[in-house]
């Protein structure tokens, strides 16, 4: 019998992606959803209500996997108090559904993975390159992170392997960070952003499904990994190789980041700042990158 995989955010860019993924090698999967689906012949969906604390107990104890990638998204909306408060909660409160569940029913599973963000490192620039051990900041995506990441270790309090998976920009084709750039560098209108000099952690999706596949599969991963190339990509260098890819060398001056500030508020930490994260814990389990340089990445990513 296929083991199932219990994916949360599976029908978001990262989930979608996962699911083909994961059906490719043999597993069954399930995914939650907040509104009603019609069953696939190889993708079986279940209703789940954070905010209404709502759960299909079912889906979880069919599960022998579980994938967590639920919650709201971090750049979706301008960060406002309400905003803050719905990011947070969306994460704690998902797992919370998981967690008293497996414990109402004592039930076992080969692995809960989880989604985190390099965010954890702080919004700060600077030099050093985040290992897993890296002291986390406690600025807002910071902390978010940490709660995020404690929420899983109540999962690991029931006895069952948790991983952490921290991510850093995810590329698609014309999905996730890229979509908002495209129509710009098609143009021939990019630019860089504020300094420039923001350090800009990146992976293609398809190396971070594998690393989410790796995670289950391997029963040694435990705890944190970083989800970035290790490179000295800032976000100069990302935009002069987005530019490169279209055929053009940028010609516009940097975007002021006082103006970017005034667009998004307090978010605008997301684009003006950013460190390096080292890639060398998950490379040790013998998980090596398909798209390791930035420019294979974002030519296999860009519909010219």
């Amino acid at each position: 019998m296929k083991k199932n995989v219990l994916i949360t955010g599976g029908t978001g860019f990262i989930g979608k992606h996962l699911t083909n993924l994961l059906i490719q090698n043999d597993f069954s999967v399930s995914v939650f959803s907040r509104n009603s689906k019609q069953n696939t012949a190889v993708i079986s969906y279940f209703k789940w209500d954070v905010d209404a604390n709502y759960i299909d107990e079912e889906a979880v104890l069919k599960a022998d996997y579980i994938i967590h990638l639920a919650g709201e998204g971090i750049a979706d909306k301008r960060w406002t108090k309400t905003r803050k408060e719905a990011i947070v909660q969306s994460r704690e409160k998902s797992i919370q559904l998981i967690y008293d569940v497996l414990k109402k029913h004592n039930k076992q599973l080969d692995a809960f993975v989880t989604a985190s963000g390099v965010g954890i490192y702080g919004a700060i620039d600077g030099p050093e390159i985040c290992t897993e051990t890296a002291v986390a900041v406690n600025d807002f995506l910071g902390s978010t992170c940490q709660k995020w990441e404690a929420a899983a270790d109540t999962i690991a309090s029931l006895g069952i392997r948790t991983v952490k998976i921290r991510t850093g920009l995810v590329l698609g084709k014309d999905e996730g960070f890229l979509k908002k750039l495209i129509p710009i560098f098609k143009m021939k209108l990019g630019s860089a952003l504020g300094s420039g000099k923001q350090y800009m952690p990146w992976i293609h999706i398809d190396d971070l499904c594998s690393i989410y596949l790796e995670a289950i599969k391997n029963p040694k991963m435990s705890g944190a990994y970083n989800a970035a190339i290790n490179d000295n990509t800032n976000n100069e260098i990302f935009s002069k190789t987005l530019a490169k890819v279209y055929g053009y060398s940028i010609w516009l001056p940097k975007v002021p980041a006082f103006l970017i500030q005034i667009m998004l508020g307090e978010m605008a930490l997301i684009i003006l700042k950013g460190r390096r994260v080292s890639s060398d814990k998950i490379e040790k389990t013998g998980f090596q990158f398909r798209f390791n340089t930035l420019e294979l990445a974002l030519e296999d990513c860009i519909v010219k």
